[in-house]
């Protein structure tokens, strides 16, 4: 029996890789659909249009974790504006995601700016210009440095979120959590994942700059940093064995978002960091 009882107290730690122990505080995630998990089984909460799965990476942290209380009220489509404001989404609103971070939560975490840059709509451009020109760059000469100036106008604004959450919660860490890798660094697989092959190493060098604006602002801040991207070598959108969705689907989940073996992977990593190892943006 004692046996049974030791397996039990383990089992967390070994699908997760964390130890299993309740966590005296609350635990309150933030974020967008990169952390929503929309169409990923099942989904929970509400409103049901923000595509909460209970299989994304703060329901599995929490899990593990066993908070005094869990809020998860990632939304879908989330900008750094719903951060204190309702979001609007079918048949509802989700309030505003700061509500929820309160002075007894000991942990947030928070993922958010990627819908700011624009970064899944460039995507989708970037798909429909790709037919132009497959062997070229036609995103890039599209976008020019837009995509470039709005990483630097997103910082201070998700500067000014990690100032309200240590407010809010001054007792709480704090973890911003990064996007995991959306393609490979230089050759593409279009028209499976249609994007130009002159664009894929400017594409995957504004993912790499979105994540080292937020490891910058979570070190001024004096959070922690869970890098997602590291790693993503042959997990990406073009890989067999993917972490994100492409846009012609192979596992259940919105095209171009993590799929569930991506949300365990930073699952994963969010626990290491909570541990105590920081992690430091990259691709390694």
């Amino acid at each position: 029996m004692r046996r049974w009882i030791a397996l039990a107290a383990v089992l967390p730690t070994i699908f997760l890789g964390a130890p299993a122990h309740a966590m005296s505080g609350g635990y309150v995630a933030l974020g967008d659909s990169f952390t929503a998990g929309p169409m990923i089984p099942r989904h929970q909460g509400s409103p049901w249009a923000c595509l909460r799965s209970d299989h994304n990476y703060p329901s599995l942290v929490a899990r593990a974790l066993q908070p005094a209380a869990f809020s998860d009220v990632s939304c879908s489509a989330a900008t750094i504006a719903d951060m204190s404001r309702p979001q609007k989404v079918l048949f509802g609103q989700n309030p505003p995601q700061l509500d929820a971070v309160t002075p007894d939560a000991s942990l947030v975490t928070i993922s958010i700016g990627g819908n700011d840059v624009g970064f899944s709509k460039t995507l989708y451009t970037c798909a429909g210009l790709s037919l132009s020109a497959p062997a070229g760059a036609p995103c890039m000469k599209h976008f020019g440095g837009t995509l470039d100036r709005r990483i630097v106008e997103t910082a201070p604004r998700v500067a000014a979120v990690l100032r309200t959450v240590h407010v809010r919660a001054p007792r709480a860490r704090v973890f911003v959590v990064g996007y995991l890798r959306l393609l490979p660094a230089r050759t593409g697989c279009w028209p499976g994942v249609p994007t130009a092959a002159g664009d894929v190493p400017y594409l995957d060098r504004i993912e790499r700059s979105v994540n080292a604006m937020l490891a910058e602002e979570a070190r001024r801040a004096g959070a922690g940093f869970v890098d997602a991207y590291r790693g993503g070598t042959g997990h990406d959108m073009c890989a067999s064995h993917k972490w994100v969705e492409g846009i012609l689907l192979t596992h259940a989940a919105a095209p171009v978002h993590p799929n569930a073996a991506g949300m365990r992977v930073v699952a994963d990593r969010v626990l290491a960091a909570i541990g105590g190892s920081q992690e430091v943006a990259g691709d390694q």
